[in-house]
């Protein structure tokens, strides 16, 4: 008995350093465990932060330079109506010349640097320059043919429906009910609108010409069956040689340039509207005195910057966020944009084109949650789009 009461206290006496290292152990995993939970927690804590930063500069070029592109354009056009192939110009120009230094590459022993190879054939970007052009000429000449901001808002909305035409009749394309439904609430939302002739504003108290205002509907349909057109283009290109979107944006508007040649009277018109005092109100000129005659050209630089932080902004959105997503924040930005210009210009208003305002965003948003059930070529019009203007 002794000998046994010997040999257990001897067990124990081994096992207690055993049971000792044992808790450490335990110990110390509970504390690295700790330690890794704490750092996940901050790393966590870190990309929660960045992505809240992330996306509220998005929304903010978004909203703020799409809705200050908007009453910049509007501000120059009201100056004068007749500026648009000037404007188009210097928006051609300015996207050329902020692009154009992706593009170079500098070799060795050269002082010339040159433009990088190409992953699609200039002769696939051939036609997207002429449709693009051209429909960036009309939406800014159609302003001089007495059809309001707040129409054109809404006449541009309509794009849905040329883009599920196009895509049924070019690209075989099927949508859902929900969705020709959506698209046919949103063409009667434009038509109804679009008949509304809403009043001129109250300081010229001048109602719109008839025959004008239906010359400037015309361009409009024509601007919009382009803008379909482009898209269809720009989805094939992509589909063959992949989203080069931004060498799309680049030689684009860079092979646009030469075409301008042939508008050199009206360039030159336009600049020397933009110089004309008498473009001015009274008031400015009162308050900005001997640096009123730069006014024009600021309110021209500032529509270009804007224009470069509003597609910037959607640019990243689409790369961020589901186009359902995107289609959200862009027609929210739209509705936001036409009441800003009612607001800040006092632009005509009334019932009927209220309503076809909202049956336009309605329809939109009803679009947007049919495409999100449908997803795919089936029911989409392209996906997340890369867009030049919003």
């Amino acid at each position: 008995m002794p000998a046994k009461k010997r040999s257990s206290k001897g067990d124990t006496a081994r096992r207690e350093p055993a049971l000792n290292r044992a808790s450490a152990n335990t110990s110390s995993l509970n504390g690295t465990r700790r330690e890794s939970e704490g750092a996940r927690g901050r790393a966590v804590s870190q990309a929660v932060a960045l992505s809240i930063v992330d996306y509220s500069l998005m929304l903010s070029l978004v909203f703020g330079g799409c809705c200050a592109n908007v009453l910049s354009y509007e501000q120059l056009l009201k100056m004068d109506p007749h500026i648009g192939t000037t404007l188009t110009f210097s928006q051609m120009l300015f996207i050329t010349v902020q692009s154009l230094p992706s593009f170079l590459a500098h070799t060795k022993g050269s002082l010339v640097p040159r433009l990088k190879p190409r992953n699609v054939p200039l002769r696939d970007w051939a036609l997207q320059v002429l449709v693009l052009t051209s429909g960036s000429l009309l939406n800014n000449w159609v302003f001089a043919y007495s059809v309001p901001l707040t129409v054109q808002i809404v006449f541009r909305s309509a794009g849905l429906a040329v883009s599920m035409l196009l895509g049924y009749v070019l690209l075989k394309k099927r949508y859902s009910l929900t969705q020709v439904a959506s698209v046919a609430f949103v063409s009667a939302g434009v038509v109804l609108a679009t008949l509304s002739r809403p009043s001129a504003p109250k300081s010229t108290g001048e109602l719109p010409d008839v025959r004008r205002y239906s010359i400037g509907v015309f361009m409009l349909t024509v601007s919009l069956l382009l803008t379909g057109i482009l898209g269809v283009l720009q989805e094939r290109t992509y589909t063959r040689y992949g989203p080069h979107w931004k060498e799309g944006v680049f030689y684009t508007h860079c092979l646009s340039l030469p075409i301008f040649l042939f508008f050199i009277p009206d360039l030159k018109r336009g600049f020397g509207g933009l110089a004309d005092p008498t473009t001015l109100s009274a008031r400015s000129l009162e308050r900005f005195g001997v640096l009123a005659p730069a006014l024009p050209y600021a309110i021209l630089g500032a529509n270009m910057l804007t224009q470069l932080a509003c597609v910037s902004g959607v640019n990243q959105l689409t790369s961020r966020v589901s186009s359902v997503s995107t289609n959200l924040v862009l027609t929210t930005r739209k509705a936001l944009s036409l009441c800003l210009s009612v607001w800040w210009f006092g632009n005509g208003w009334n019932a009927q084109l209220g309503a076809g305002a909202g049956m336009v965003f309605l329809g939109s948003l009803l679009y947007t949650f049919a495409s999100a059930r449908r997803p795919g070529p089936k029911g989409g019009l392209g996906g997340k789009a890369r867009v030049k203007a919003a």
